[in-house]
């Protein structure tokens, strides 16, 4: 039976992670919204703080998540949860400083999808962005045509990835490339590539609507060398799995993304409920909602769209933390939650009036930084066609 009772312990890693949010992140948030592209040096006192965070199995999303819990009888709340609860806070301090935090990029959730435990030991506590995307595909991840070639003991990579979140100041990349044209997406498998390695260049950083203070990059492979052990899980093409392995990554890193949209969303809760407020406008949860004020019953709706995403990211993570097969419900959350998290920001502002509008309190930059969270790790639209495949039992090629 399901049970999402908090652990003491998530619970006080959650606090340090609110707290982080709030004396940190906060505080310096228009700053790197208004510095695009520059570093946000107050995130290196985080380091220690992370590392040892990650070391008990609790990082925001890092490269544990879950893995080390320790095989027990009956419910387990662990890892996964646990970096969903942190996410949720940073994200409610600042989406664009989350994803900016040191040793924390999405390529760590890869490595805890795919890597073997030896390789767990040997990338877990590097920083790591994720390239996937390539300039002629966005969404369809089986589309990538950069290759993965073995010479002798290297592995040599071309091709060229986009928007690569974290992409020039992490330390590694995991790149997503093909090591058999012919064997079509089941040849599809993900490589660590170090930054320093030969052939690989970063061409670019984007200029974007939101998450500003975190970096995106164009990066570029050119007969990039990187050791034959650097390829995550098995090299063998099992055309019959298909490429199972590499897309698990997602359903590690899903819940996650939701659980961003559902910290930017709380936050601009809370502001808006502030505003209303001061306006005059009070929250009674004990009168229906059409006897009230036409901006309670607005908030009262929106607040129960928001706890309905919360409770499908924590359900994701659950299942996962239990061994569950957790796809169908990690696509459940991420659409969910992107949906809801850009229409809470966004109404959010329109309910807040000239005020929501200006740069006084930070409700349109939450408003531009939730977009992206439904957008990467798969679109809405990609998450809804997945739901639709696992919930009526169609293949890719019967249902696209």
């Amino acid at each position: 039976m399901i049970n999402l009772e908090l652990p003491k312990r998530l619970v006080a890693a959650s606090n340090q992670a609110h707290q982080a949010a709030a004396e940190i992140f906060r505080p310096i948030s228009r700053k790197y919204d208004l510095l695009e592209h520059e570093r946000p040096v107050e995130l290196d006192t985080m380091a220690s703080l992370v590392e040892g965070m990650a070391d008990a199995g609790q990082a925001a999303s890092g490269a544990t998540l879950g893995r080390g819990d320790k095989a027990r009888e009956g419910n387990i709340n662990g890892g996964n949860m646990s970096a969903l609860l942190n996410v949720i806070e940073t994200c409610w301090g600042d989406v664009g400083l989350t994803l900016a935090i040191p040793f924390q990029g999405l390529g760590n959730s890869a490595i805890a999808a795919v890597a073997t435990d030896e390789q767990l030991e040997r990338f877990g506590k590097v920083w790591a962005s994720m390239a996937i995307t390539e300039p002629s595909f966005g969404s369809d991840s089986a589309a990538v045509t950069a290759t993965a070639v073995l010479d002798g003991e290297e592995w040599v990579l071309n091709g060229e990835k986009i928007f690569v979140t974290a992409g020039d100041r992490s330390t590694h990349v995991v790149v997503w490339a093909s090591v058999d044209k012919s064997a079509g997406r089941a040849a599809i498998k993900s490589f660590v590539v170090p930054k320093d390695a030969p052939g690989i260049t970063v061409a670019r950083l984007e200029h974007k609507l939101g998450i500003r203070a975190s970096d995106t990059a164009t990066i570029i492979l050119d007969n990039c060398r990187i050791p034959k052990d650097h390829i995550l899980g098995s090299p063998e093409v099992d055309v019959k799995k298909g490429f199972g392995g590499v897309m698990a990554t997602f359903d590690n890193t899903r819940p996650l993304v939701a659980g961003m949209a559902i910290g930017v969303a709380r936050a601009a809760l809370e502001e808006l409920r502030k505003i209303l407020s001061e306006a005059g406008v009070e929250i009674d949860y004990n009168a229906p909602a059409l006897t009230q004020h036409a901006a309670a019953a607005a908030y009262l709706e929106l607040e129960a769209d928001w706890e309905s995403a919360y409770q499908l990211a924590m359900r994701a993570t659950w299942m996962a933390d239990n061994k569950k097969p957790n796809s169908l419900e990690a696509s459940m959350s991420k659409a969910k939650a992107g949906r809801v998290g850009t229409a809470i920001t966004l109404r959010a502002v329109e309910l807040a009036g000239s005020l929501g509008y200006s740069e006084r309190p930070l409700l349109e930059k939450w408003a531009r930084d939730s977009k992206i969270l439904d957008i990467f790790e798969g679109t809405q639209q990609i998450q809804q066609l997945i739901v639709a495949r696992r919930l009526l039992n169609k293949s890719s090629a019967e249902l696209k």
